[in-house]
């Protein structure tokens, strides 16, 4: 996957950005990229699912312990919810956890493409950045005209 960090910022060249803002900018990124992928995940599906996904997302427990229950009941033992829990170092039952893992797999199966709309998204987020750089560092200034 990808990190908003330090490197993500020299790689699209605002390395230079000044520390005071280096963490807002990071966060208005990601901020962006959420709404810009959500709204291409969400062309095709019904109302019903983006009902669903929106009940997993804003973490309501009986819609993700009902989720599981139908579609992965053993997801303790799942390698994708293994490493989640490896990485956050997080209890099995944590529900933050839970929630988390049942967004991805939930994106797994009814947005099999998830991955790629992500790396097309930020893909399309960096260039705009790299073509407005300059801006962003405050270098474009409007020239004084006569």
């Amino acid at each position: 996957m990808f990190q908003l960090d330090d490197q993500f910022l020299a790689d699209i060249g605002l390395n230079e950005l000044p520390d005071d803002q280096k963490q807002a900018f990071l966060q208005h990124i990601y901020e962006e990229l959420e709404l810009r992928v959500g709204t291409k995940l969400s062309d095709g599906l019904s109302d019903e699912q983006l009902e669903q996904f929106e009940k997993i997302i804003d973490r309501d427990q009986p819609s993700v312990d009902a989720w599981l229950a139908q579609y992965v009941p053993n997801y303790q033992t799942d390698e994708v919810f293994v490493r989640m829990q490896q990485a956050t170092k997080l209890e099995a039952n944590d529900p933050g956890l839970k929630s988390e893992f049942v967004a991805t797999k939930w994106l797994e199966v009814n947005r099999p493409d998830y991955r790629d709309v992500v790396k097309q998204v930020l893909g399309e987020l960096k260039s705009e950045i790299v073509n407005n750089r300059d801006a962003i560092l405050g270098g474009d200034e409007a020239a004084p005209t006569a």
